[in-house]
């Protein structure tokens, strides 16, 4: 759901770029008898001169420093199914190469593009959470730019509650919505038995807590 979300949304800004014209999106690559894949975007860069092959990612990332060694395997997702080096060795071994094989010859055919001459990129849209305490100015400052909100065990969800907050849990499908755009509010108690259920069913919700004017954002994790 967040992938296509972002998809819709990645395309409007190519074909609204002054820069990039989008030469095609979500190619179907077909076999003999199934579908191998997709090539997310085929897009021509006006700045550099060259046509880009772009694989595009939506992610929400915890950070675990238990994890690793590399940063990129310390990134997890909040229900803990999938990692920053998972993804980023999928595309490397997985779609990236796509755009290589034999049956991807006659989409670029249709399109006039000479594969050697394509030069292939990822972009990955994150949105990062460190656990309460943690000093972002620990990381690198790339990682630091795409921190969002931070998470906290559910044993410690206590440490929220307030008379003059209210709480938001939107679906995995809001996530990428502003807070404003939320209409379900609740106080603590009310929210807080929501979160339990969800907790129990090994689910780590997002949640918004507004309070004086201010929005925070965090997951409350099962694990």
């Amino acid at each position: 759901m967040l992938g296509k979300q972002a998809e819709v949304c990645f395309e409007f800004l190519l074909k609204h770029s002054k820069r990039y014209q989008l030469h095609a999106a979500n190619i179907q690559i077909q076999g003999e008898t199934q579908t191998l894949g997709e090539l997310d975007y085929l897009v021509f860069d006006s700045k550099t001169n060259k046509t880009l092959h772009i694989e595009l990612a939506c992610k929400f990332y915890l950070f675990d420093d238990s994890l690793g060694p590399k940063y990129t395997a310390k990134w997890i997702g909040p229900n803990r199914k999938d990692t920053l080096q998972e993804k980023l060795d999928k595309v490397k071994e997985k779609q990236f190469p796509l755009l290589y094989a034999s049956e991807t010859a006659v989409a670029l055919k249709e399109l006039q593009l000479n594969i050697a001459e394509i030069e292939q990129q990822v972009c990955i849209k994150s949105f990062l959470f460190l656990p309460k305490y943690f000093n972002k100015e620990q990381l690198p400052e790339y990682y630091q730019e795409c921190v969002v909100g931070t998470y906290l065990p559910f044993s410690e969800f206590d440490t929220e509650e307030s008379s003059d907050a209210q709480f938001a849990i939107p679906d995995k499908k809001q996530w990428l919505l502003s807070p404003e755009s939320l209409t379900d509010w609740f106080s603590f108690s009310e929210a807080k038995e929501r979160v339990s259920s969800l907790i129990a069913k090994k689910k780590s919700p997002l949640v918004y807590k507004k309070q004086k004017g201010i929005v925070e954002k965090f997951f409350v994790v099962w694990w």
